[in-house]
């Protein structure tokens, strides 16, 4: 099940995406499923033990996720005021949370090539 989470990882931006293309690039699909898989279940456990949240989790999206699993497990429809969950069908606050998840993608990357880049060796005179 995380293979087929990690599978869909690499279609979504953000880290793990960025993190799913680099390990294909150098081993192949197959490796780079079970790689993404595995950090998949060590985020899973470190978020359900600590009890913090997904850094890179859009806060419309997820408010729209949590109500819709609410409504699924038999909450009341509330009818009146629009809650949180109403925000991810917002245009604006949708694009502006795929901008951020894309930055965050970008600054994943930079940051594993700059720890590929290996520092001048100076030679003294």
């Amino acid at each position: 099940m995380l293979v087929k989470a990690a599978r869909s990882a690499k279609t979504a931006p953000g880290p793990l995406r960025a993190f799913f293309n680099r390990v294909q690039r150098k081993h192949g699909a197959g490796i780079a499923a079970v790689a993404t898989a595995r950090k998949l279940a060590v985020m899973i456990w470190h978020i359900l033990t600590s009890g913090n949240d997904y850094a890179y989790a859009g806060p419309a999206f997820t408010a729209m996720k949590l109500r819709k699993v609410a409504l699924t497990a038999g909450a009341p429809r509330a009818y009146g005021k629009a809650g949180p969950g109403r925000d991810y069908w917002i245009k604006e606050l949708r694009e502006r949370e795929a901008g951020y998840v894309a930055r965050v993608e970008q600054a994943y990357e930079r940051m594993v090539a700059a720890r590929k880049e290996k520092p001048k060796k100076v030679v003294p005179n």
